[in-house]
């Protein structure tokens, strides 16, 4: 599985590396191992793009937008569509992966926290395709928000743990998540769902997620005969932007742009536009860009997207921003609003709200494009699973 690595340490530059408890030393370091032979193993290459493609239902359709590239004008719109898997989201990419890598180290307990419910939803569907216990940690105003993923948990045999701490969303999740690992460190794996926390967990997500940039990247020379002008994608910790921006790094005339949540506007605190607002800092177990106070406190971050109502990034993300690689934007929750709306009456798709930020953001890029420009835009889910939070918002 070819992937370019950060260095021994797990940092991209001056980010990431693994801050973490003693008592997870240990088993980081396995998990570390574990990984370097499966990127070399042919065997689990092969039971992993069995269950991607058997199972997941990949390769994800690359997607000419016409009546959307219209509006736009100067758009030319190419949907990555990962809302067409199973589970509805590009999730499912990373959890197969990983579900795979915890069976090869015997455990059988599986954790996992989410936001929007998508990962946990995928992260309960893989546990129970191998037969495996699996509890999801989810903050209780996601809990409130996307209860319809939180049925679907349960159905699929998920016990799911509303956590009442802090901010009640992804951040505190990944708190208690991370306390359940160091208590159980025996049996049990955790399923991290972003290209964050403790190395190796960046580079491994992004890993299993990188499929969907390899398979956009041939798709277009298929169908264009180049590459693209742009990519776009949301930004939370980080995966789907990863996922689809590692397969063109190197090149650099593809331009790329991660689209974070503005939440109520950058001029105020209910946001989570981490890499445009924040400072480097430490969080679940990376030193990466977030969102803090004056005294290096954690702030609270508010989104519309429940999936990017987190306080800081993948350290790969804020790599790519400090050399300029890719650039962050920000749209805030109106504006996601009307992406969600503008998708679903020119094309008939309705997004998650996560990826209706980047829908949104194609506006502002299309008057900034002078004559024509092509882009492909992850469409990392579907709206589904927002259908009752829309119906209030609209």
């Amino acid at each position: 599985m070819k992937t370019q690595l950060p260095d021994k340490g797990g940092h991209f530059g001056p980010f990431g590396g693994c801050y973490a408890p003693e008592t997870l030393m240990g088993l980081l370091l396995d998990l570390e191992k574990e990984f370097h032979k499966i990127r070399r193993d042919q065997k689990f290459r092969r039971e992993f793009e069995f269950y991607l493609k058997e199972y997941a239902g990949r390769p994800t359709n690359l997607y000419l937008a016409k009546r959307l590239s219209a509006y736009l004008k100067t758009l030319k719109v190419y949907l990555k569509r990962e809302d067409l898997l199973h589970t509805g989201a590009h999730k499912i990419n990373n959890t197969l992966g990983q579900i795979l890598v915890a069976r090869r180290m015997g455990k059988t307990r599986i954790i996992a926290e989410t936001g929007a419910g998508q990962h946990g939803v995928a992260t309960a569907t893989a546990a129970a395709l191998f037969g495996l216990k699996c509890v999801i940690y989810m903050g209780s105003k996601d809990v409130r928000r996307q209860s319809l993923n939180v049925f679907r948990m349960k159905l699929l045999g998920a016990e799911v743990i509303p956590v009442e701490s802090g901010s009640r969303t992804l951040k505190d999740a990944m708190n208690e998540a991370v306390r359940d690992w160091v208590t159980n460190v025996r049996d049990t794996f955790y399923i991290i769902g972003s290209v964050a926390g403790f190395h190796p967990y960046p580079v491994m997500v992004r890993t299993f997620q990188s499929v969907i940039g390899q398979e956009a990247r041939r798709q277009f020379l298929s169908k264009e005969g180049r590459l693209p002008n742009y990519l776009v994608a949301c930004v939370g910790g980080g995966s789907n932007a990863m996922g689809l921006f590692h397969a063109f790094y190197k090149d650099q005339s593809v331009k790329m742009i991660g689209v974070e949540a503005a939440g109520h506007g950058l001029h105020t605190h209910a946001h989570a536009a981490t890499l445009m607002k924040g400072q480097v800092g430490v969080l679940h177990g990376s030193k990466s860009m977030l969102l803090q106070d004056k005294d290096g406190q954690v702030q609270m971050a508010h989104s519309v997207a429940a999936g990017l109502d987190y306080p800081g990034v993948g350290p790969e993300h804020a790599y790519y921003q400090k050399i300029g690689r890719a650039q962050y934007v920000a749209i805030d929750d109106k504006q996601a609003i009307a992406g969600l709306k503008l998708l679903a009456r020119t094309e008939g798709i309705i997004p998650a709200l996560e990826t209706a930020h980047a829908i949104a953001y194609l506006e502002k890029l299309a008057r900034r494009v002078r004559g024509k420009a092509s882009v492909i835009v992850c469409l990392s889910g579907r709206g589904d699973k927002d259908m009752g939070q829309i119906s209030q918002l609209i």
